[in-house]
């Protein structure tokens, strides 16, 4: 019995690394094969590290960065003031509504991007008449956009902690409800907000249909119109944006590590 479970466990550590390899090649490959691309242009990565330069010489794919940059930070702030509240005081005080709350919240996933426009492009004709055409005007359309994935992460924090046992003994001790708020539920979801936030960013830099079809600037679409002029830079930009996607992940997975580490 004892050789039998031996050669399971060998048959089943083979069978894992033979699965991690291959998915390892597949993910790795292609952005081998887009170090490999964008490396042929000697000067291409250190355009791409001297700001004023890249700025000079391609302005549309510096606006597109900025944008993007910007609609990410805005994006973040409007998801994470709307919905953190809303969340814990749906657990706190209202939790008949959190299936209709959870409803609304994944309701986007089921809507595709381009069903997303086309209610939303009569919206927009609105808000450019009133605010402008700003590509910071985005901010609206990806708050809705991120809501299901911000949702699950701040909502998965919410069910790991007893988030009524903490509020009942904050409330006894004299707490209002926004320092309940703020000083006792949200300390204890911090690492939820955070994984809320990165998911955020990294969709907002991925995001091309809508900006597209809206007729805005962000990252992606600068991406797509610098690929008809400069293939090398185009590739290497997309590379970057999914470099700068996986460190923040990374971040993420190591702050949640350190976190239950010192607990």
């Amino acid at each position: 019995m004892a050789g039998l479970r031996a050669r399971r466990a060998r048959r089943q550590r083979v069978f894992r690394w033979a699965v991690l390899s291959v998915a390892g090649v597949f993910f790795l490959l292609p952005l081998v094969a887009m170090l490999e691309f964008s490396t042929r242009d000697g000067g291409t990565w250190s355009l791409l590290a001297d700001w004023p330069r890249l700025a000079a010489t391609y302005p549309d794919l510096a606006e597109g960065i900025l944008a993007s940059l910007g609609l990410a930070a805005l994006t973040t702030l409007l998801m994470l003031v709307l919905l953190v509240p809303t969340a814990i005081w749906v657990r706190l005080r209202l939790p008949g509504m959190r299936p209709l709350v959870e409803f609304l919240c994944l309701l986007p996933l089921t809507i595709p991007a381009i069903v997303l426009v086309v209610g939303l492009a009569p919206v927009y004709a609105w808000v450019n008449y009133l605010i402008g055409g700003s590509s910071l005007t985005l901010t609206f359309a990806y708050t809705i956009l991120v809501l299901p994935y911000a949702y699950r992460a701040i909502d998965a924090g919410l069910s790991a902690i007893d988030v009524r046992t903490l509020a009942e003994a904050a409330r006894g001790l004299g707490a209002g409800w926004t320092t309940v708020m703020v000083r006792v539920v949200l300390p204890n979801i911090r690492s939820a907000v955070l994984s809320a936030a990165f998911l955020t960013v990294a969709l907002v830099l991925g995001e091309f249909t809508i900006a597209s079809l809206l007729n805005r600037t962000n990252l992606q679409v600068a991406i797509n119109l610098l690929a008809k002029s400069s293939a090398t830079m185009s590739v290497a930009v997309s590379l970057a944006a999914l470099i700068l996607a996986f460190v923040l992940l990374l971040l993420l997975s190591l702050f949640g590590e350190s976190r239950r580490a010192r607990r």
